[in-house]
């Protein structure tokens, strides 16, 4: 049997009840209609304030976030490391543009960062660029237009945000990563991230970039921040990802004109998401948090670190998942001694909804990912007699 195949470890901590919401919740993200009809449905529900949170807290909601505050996901992240996979707790809260919302999105990681120093189960914090300032201040540097003397003091409140929490992660020692998002405002985002990585990656990888290998020009960027970083002599830390907003990217790109970020297809992507796992396992002053629900490019992973005599259990080296999904891949690793953790998303019901509804609607975009999990589970109830 495939390492990945086993279901006894995938699913060994859901109980029969959970197995069964598991496979009802993918069974319904597998039908295209019925996620849109549930997202328009959810979204009136909500802005007409009608009493819905608790039918999705007990349904969507606790499949795939961890509780509504870092309190609430403690169970799950204690019961998860029974089994040595460890937690990131990751405060989904989007779309917000107040400075009281960006000053508390500080104040929550900032919270996370002490939490992961204090637990073994937590091993890294992690914040998004549009968490700590508005996505049209990078979108104006991105596109290189210059700011009023308002969004100047703006985008310096911003900058002090990112140099807070990454001079407490430093002092803690906890690693922290940055989520990447729409490439019309993330070169502002990357230019940000390269002068912290120099500032504070001195020793070894505290601050970790993000690149979405779906972007045919990140394998282009991997080897000139690579350059950049081998003369002044910082190490880089980069979560390797295959991407979340490809048919905005490609929607966009058609709609203004330009040419598409977006990989042709599928495999040039899986190409790209490999080439660059390959190229930072072949330099040791690059730590890797490799976040797949892609079990070849995991198989590949393993090998390439057997190869290169890099221990299952090496820091530098880390394999993430999304919670509640592709348990497959994290517990079963988890076994064999490799470093796991499991991205925990956390925030109040009514405002973690965008982040769900992306969940759904990616699952449902990704050929084969909700078709596997419907697989798995289907052999798990067969396997306990369900």
């Amino acid at each position: 049997m495939k390492l990945f195949d086993n279901t006894e470890i995938a699913f060994s901590l859901k109980s029969d009840s959970q197995l069964e919401r598991a496979y009802f919740l993918f069974k319904m993200i597998q039908n295209q209609p019925m996620v849109r009809i549930g997202t328009a449905v959810t979204n009136f529900a909500l802005k007409a304030h009608l009493p819905v949170e608790g039918l999705i807290r007990s349904t969507v909601f606790d499949h795939f976030c961890g509780g509504v505050t870092e309190e609430d996901c403690l169970p799950n992240i204690k019961n998860m490391y029974t089994k040595n996979v460890h937690s990131i707790l990751d405060y989904s809260v989007e779309g917000k543009e107040s400075e009281k919302e960006f000053e508390k999105a500080l104040a929550k990681t900032l919270k996370t960062i002490e939490f992961a120093q204090e637990k073994a189960s937590i091993p890294f914090a992690v914040f998004k660029p549009t968490g700590f300032g508005r996505f049209a201040l990078y979108q104006k540097i991105t596109e290189g237009k210059s700011f009023s003397s308002e969004e100047k003091e703006e985008w310096s409140r911003v900058v002090a945000r990112y140099h807070k929490v990454c001079k407490f992660a430093q002092e803690k020692e906890v690693p922290l990563l940055i989520d990447a998002e729409e490439s019309w405002m993330q070169t502002a985002a990357d230019d940000l991230i390269e002068g912290l990585m120099e500032q504070y990656n001195t020793e070894k990888a505290v601050v970790f970039n993000t690149l979405q290998m779906y972007r045919h020009d990140r394998m282009q960027y991997l080897k000139a921040l690579h350059q950049k970083a081998h003369q002044k002599g910082f190490y880089i830390g980069m979560k390797i990802v295959r991407g979340a907003y490809m048919e905005k990217e490609r929607e966009r790109a058609a709609e203004k004109g330009y040419e598409s970020p977006i990989c042709v297809d599928k495999e040039a992507t899986d190409k790209n998401y490999d080439a660059a796992i390959n190229y930072m396992m072949e330099h040791p002053k690059m730590a890797l948090f490799a976040g797949t629900h892609n079990e070849n490019s995991s198989y590949l992973l393993m090998q390439l670190a057997k190869e290169k005599g890099i221990e299952a259990n090496d820091m530098r080296l880390w394999f993430g998942q999304l919670y509640g999904m592709s348990d497959h891949i994290s517990f079963n690793l988890a076994t064999k001694g490799y470093n796991v953790a499991k991205y925990v998303p956390f925030g109040p019901v009514r405002d973690v909804m965008p982040y769900l509804i992306r969940r759904a609607e990616e699952n449902t975009s990704v050929a084969g990912q909700t078709s596997r999990e419907l697989q798995l589970l289907k052999s798990e109830r067969k396997r306990r007699k369900i």
